[in-house]
């Protein structure tokens, strides 16, 4: 669903801009209390800013994974929903964020002057939908790592369809073409139900695989292990004693992150070379209604990356291979180095509002 330059007109896209350099800016400070501390603050302290780049690292790379959906329709992963329940819902808008500027500028994937369309609406919109939605559930089903599962797969099959009806929404604003909009919404949200089916599929395997093994590093899950209480003459007590936590395996986040650098090179160089050739929702909907009639030159088709793969090599297993690889690459790097310094901007805040607090 990345939107190109010249769907939405200037004043709409520096609307939507806005928007999202807002919401960057406020998930700034949320993402630091959802990172934590050197203190520990957070829900994984020191082991959230890897994890967290690790996380837009694998949204680049599935959503390299175009699958079909419909006779000449493909769909690919927004990603919100599973950045929001694995490491916050300030922090899944900073991935997917992420993700789209390493996409727009090295990948010519995704309008430059398009690029706060593309962060409000796959970004902001499906973190919001999704993330709101997977509390409401998780506080109304039970306490299990089965509940946590399901509501991720209908937050995230319910976040796709919103997404398209934000866009559709900007389009009714800011389109620079004359399609009836009932028209737009109603082919957006149609094939884009479709492709949430299988956003649902990828979240709930991904969050049950990392909550099978690790659920203390899923920020949607916490609480799971929290014990029964009971109110006794007015207060709360707990039911049982709490059980002793399990020891941790040594390592053990050392290793899901080796595992989930590899899953995602593996999938990004290898796997995505057998993804669905086929136009992906948005651009379908924009080929067939006549919207993109009015798309302009993206300003870094000229770069090394354009279209995800490596100018220069003729084989376009390697290129592709090579190219998805590299953006891999790039976006662990820019992502986990950006976290770091939201946690060391945390860290280096606790000890002064210590100490205004005492004084």
């Amino acid at each position: 669903m990345h939107v190109p330059d010249g769907f939405i007109n200037a004043p709409v896209s520096v609307a939507a801009g806005v928007v999202a350099a807002g919401a960057v800016a406020v998930s700034l400070r949320g993402a630091r209390r959802e990172l934590g501390g050197t203190s520990g603050a957070g829900y994984g302290g020191e082991r959230t800013a890897p994890l967290a780049g690790l996380v837009a690292a694998f949204i680049f790379a599935v959503q390299m994974l175009n699958f079909p959906v419909a006779a000449g329709t493909s769909g690919h992963l927004l990603g919100g929903a599973l950045a929001a329940i694995l490491v916050g819902p300030w922090t899944g808008v900073l991935c997917i964020a992420v993700v789209l500027l390493m996409q727009g500028i090295l990948f010519a994937d995704g309008g430059l002057t398009a690029l706060g369309v593309n962060i409000t609406v796959m970004g902001v919109v499906t973190v919001v939908v999704a993330y709101a939605l997977f509390r409401g559930l998780v506080l109304l089903l039970p306490r299990t790592r089965a509940s946590v599962t399901a509501a991720s797969f209908v937050a995230a099959l319910v976040s796709v369809p919103a997404a398209a009806a934000a866009f559709t929404v900007l389009y009714a604003v800011g389109g620079t073409t004359d399609v009836p909009v009932s028209k737009v919404l109603t082919a957006m949200v149609g094939v884009h139900v479709l492709i949430g089916i299988g956003e649902a599929v990828i979240t709930m395997l991904t969050v049950g695989a990392v909550v099978a093994v690790r659920p203390d590093l899923v920020y949607g899950a916490r609480g799971l292990t929290a014990p029964l209480k009971l109110r006794v003459g007015g207060e709360l007590v707990d039911a049982a004693p709490a059980a002793e936590p399990a020891a941790t395996p040594a390592g053990s986040a050392k290793k899901l992150w080796i595992g989930g650098v590899v899953t995602a090179l593996v999938l990004a160089g290898f796997v995505s070379f057998y993804a669905s050739a086929s136009p992906d929702g948005l651009e379908k909907v924009a080929a067939d209604k006549g919207i993109d009639s009015k798309v302009e030159d993206h300003a870094a088709a000229d770069s090394p990356l354009a279209d995800y793969g490596v100018k220069g090599i003729e084989t376009a297993r390697l290129s592709g291979g090579l190219a998805g690889a590299i953006g891999v690459g790039a976006t662990l790097a820019v992502g986990t180095g950006a976290f770091w310094v939201v946690r060391r901007r945390r860290a280096h805040a606790e000890p002064g509002t210590r100490a205004e607090t005492t004084a």
